[in-house]
């Protein structure tokens, strides 16, 4: 999920915003973009909902067109998948305030969901192995850019981590790889 690149899909309707910010929601679209299709049992498993109440959720994130049916599948077994990238909003034209309102609990959420797994690692740190403690980075950077090298930048970041992202490695990762969140903000100081 993407918050400004205009070479994907833009999610707009406020209603749709609002629906996906909702944490559980949150929670069933990264688990079918890492790990594929899923039932809501699978679902359940990752939301700590139950089965019911994320197949509820499946099917609303269904009406907005972010998941669809699986193909091929059993028809017993109701199989979801993310139906692709797509991005928050439209930047390209001004924005109604219910957008914004909608977009801001959205990003509100994702940073949530994004800080609570931050906090989560270092109150585990010690529990890690030493090479994942030397591996892993919480860094702030402040960058003195112009928006064209800005967007030069994020986009040599994005074919940088193309290759690693588990939606397109889970057949081929090595067997001691492990999922990673990497968050990443690059937004202009007011200051």
């Amino acid at each position: 999920m993407s918050f400004t690149r205009s070479d994907l899909p833009a999610l707009r309707d406020p209603r749709a915003l609002r629906a996906l910010a909702h944490p559980a929601r949150l929670a069933i679209l990264e688990r079918l973009s890492s790990d594929g299709p899923a039932t809501a049992t699978e679902c359940a498993d990752v939301t700590g909902q139950s089965p019911s109440a994320c197949s509820y959720h499946l099917r609303a994130l269904a009406r907005w067109g972010l998941v669809a049916e699986s193909e091929g599948q059993d028809r017993r077994e109701r199989r979801w998948a993310v139906t692709g990238p797509f991005v928050i909003g439209d930047h390209h034209e001004p924005r109604r305030a219910d957008v914004a309102a909608a977009e801001h609990v959205l990003v509100e959420q994702v940073l949530n969901r994004a800080s609570a797994r931050v906090l989560s690692w270092m109150d585990g740190l010690y529990d890690e192995t030493q090479e994942w403690r030397d591996a892993s980075r919480v860094s702030t950077s402040i960058l003195l850019v112009t928006s064209d090298e800005l967007a030069g930048l994020l986009d040599e970041v994005d074919r940088l981590i193309a290759p690693y992202r588990s939606s397109g490695r889970r057949a081929d990762a090595p067997a001691d790889a492990r999922r990673v969140h990497l968050h990443l903000s690059a937004v202009p100081s007011a200051s």
